[in-house]
């Protein structure tokens, strides 16, 4: 089973882009990198250009067509597990592979900048599996995984959405063309709205230093914010509509998102009365350590903020039950009513040190007295990280990250927990409590055209906030390729 693992890994880039996996699977680097040359003088983008693909994709037509394919090993060796529950990350030595394919189209219906519409659409296909099936780590291992693996390696329709923008200005700046953003020059002061089925994390919270699993981190609290619940299904998708203003040197931008029907669900709740998710960002493009570092260098600040309305239970309630003998065992399933409101805050900056160095920070809160519904359990997380570039060593498209995340939950989940009840993702049957800390890092390398090999190595200490079990190495490797 190894051998054949090893083999898909290496050889089977034709049967991966027929049958990938992924909880959140897009290119977000293609896009964020799209965001961050956008407004500056059109000379300037050429030397920006986003990473190398197998095909070249001309800006000039009305159609765009591209696609990814990306396989992850993962393995980890035993570690010290006194006990285990129904949601442990496993104690002994076990391997998974993970596997997505997306195919991204796109068309121009109006080219005129002033007022573009196009029409997005992509579809993908999941397979393979994560570790211990995605269980017993707040922050997961591999953020590629479908949390479902009996939804199979059948394609689905992953995204489909108008894109409108309205300009407010005559003055045009230069746009990268990519997957969800077909113009390549566009208003500098602009509304852009759209509307469909996406995914939030295409759009709020990126990170030009860590946002994508296909060429950068791996790790689900590494790559987004652990402390955002994010509207999704199981897939990491919902149905959406965003409005976002762009000027200059500020982007503000904001959402309203279907909610799925129970937590972690593929089935989504149609009434937006009832059951929704908002989304809040503001984000300033200007360099953060101009007087330390050259202010030509880049940095972006964003602050997102986020409310879940929905049908969610208090782990306080489930505890209390569980405590009164009313409940066999602690089940927050059976506290869940209509109308619980879930909150919480995030933060996200990154800056450009030189040519090649970057670093990136993110924090995040929660109210974390609901359950944790969507994404994670996570009601708080703190990280910090960089990436440098390989031009030193005559390798400009190679990178090597690395990234700290401290992520922790309020007392009333660990008292949830630690009476033995299970989240979707946690559950050890018991808890005693710590942080969860993750330490990562990857190279990334180039190898021919649109194709990309990459080693990880994530340490975590206390996995699934239990200072019983762990700390466990989790090792990767990854292929990755840009069509």
């Amino acid at each position: 089973m190894l051998k054949m693992s090893l083999r898909w890994l290496l050889l089977g880039l034709p049967l991966c882009f027929a049958t990938g996996a992924a909880a959140q699977s897009i290119d977000p680097v293609q896009a964020d990198a799209a965001q961050a040359i956008r407004n500056q003088p059109v000379a300037q983008v050429a030397a920006e250009q986003t990473a190398p693909a197998m095909f070249p994709h001309p800006d000039g037509t009305r159609y765009f067509l591209a696609g990814q394919a990306n396989i992850i090993f993962q393995a980890h060796g035993p570690f010290h597990s006194p006990y285990e529950g129904t949601n442990s990350l496993l104690g002994r030595g076990e391997y998974k592979t993970s596997l997505i394919g997306t195919l991204y189209m796109g068309a121009e219906l109006v080219r005129n900048p002033a007022r573009h519409l196009e029409a997005i659409y992509d579809e993908e296909s999941a397979g393979g599996r994560g570790i211990s099936e995605a269980l017993g780590l707040a922050g997961f291992t591999n953020l590629d995984v479908v949390r479902n693996p009996n939804l199979g390696p059948i394609p689905y329709m992953a995204r489909v959405q108008l894109h409108q923008t309205l300009g407010f200005t005559s003055k045009t700046v230069a746009s990268a063309r990519g997957p969800f953003s077909l113009a390549t020059e566009v208003p500098e002061r602009r509304l852009e709205l759209r509307v469909g089925k996406m995914g939030l994390p295409d759009f709020f919270d990126l990170n030009s230093v860590g946002t994508d699993s296909h060429l950068q981190f791996l790790n689900w609290t590494t790559d987004n914010n652990g402390a955002w619940d994010y509207a999704a299904d199981t897939r990491g998708y919902t149905y959406a509509a965003i409005a976002e203003y762009d000027d200059k040197a500020l982007s503000a931008r904001y959402s309203v998102a279907t909610m799925p029907t129970v937590a972690n669900g593929i089935d989504f709740d149609w009434s937006l009365k009832r059951a929704s998710g908002q989304n809040m960002e503001v984000e300033w493009r200007h360099g953060l350590l101009g007087w330390l570092v050259s202010p030509d260098r880049k940095g972006v600040v964003r602050a997102l903020s986020y409310v879940n309305h929905g049908h969610m239970g208090l782990y306080r309630a489930a505890n209390a039950a569980y405590l009164a003998k009313v409940d066999a065992t602690p089940d927050i399933t059976k506290h869940e009513t209509f109308g619980a409101v879930k909150y919480g805050f995030g933060l996200n900056a990154e800056q450009e040190l030189t040519e090649n160095l970057r670093v990136f920070g993110r924090f995040g809160w929660n109210e974390g007295q609901h359950e944790s519904y969507v994404y994670t359990e996570v009601d708080q997380t703190v990280e910090l990280g960089g990436d440098f570039a390989g031009r030193q060593w005559g390798r400009a498209n190679d990178k090597v990250g690395l990234a700290f995340v401290s992520n922790a939950i309020k007392r009333d989940h660990q008292e949830y927990l630690k009476l033995g009840g299970l989240g979707f993702l946690l559950g050890d049957g018991k808890l005693n409590y710590a942080r969860e800390d993750i330490l990562e890092g990857y190279y990334n390398m180039h190898a021919w055209r649109g194709v990309y090999y990459a080693l990880d190595a994530q340490y975590i200490d206390h996995p699934g906030y239990n200072q019983d079990r762990g700390p466990v190495l989790v090792e990767s490797v990854r292929m990755h390729v840009d069509f």
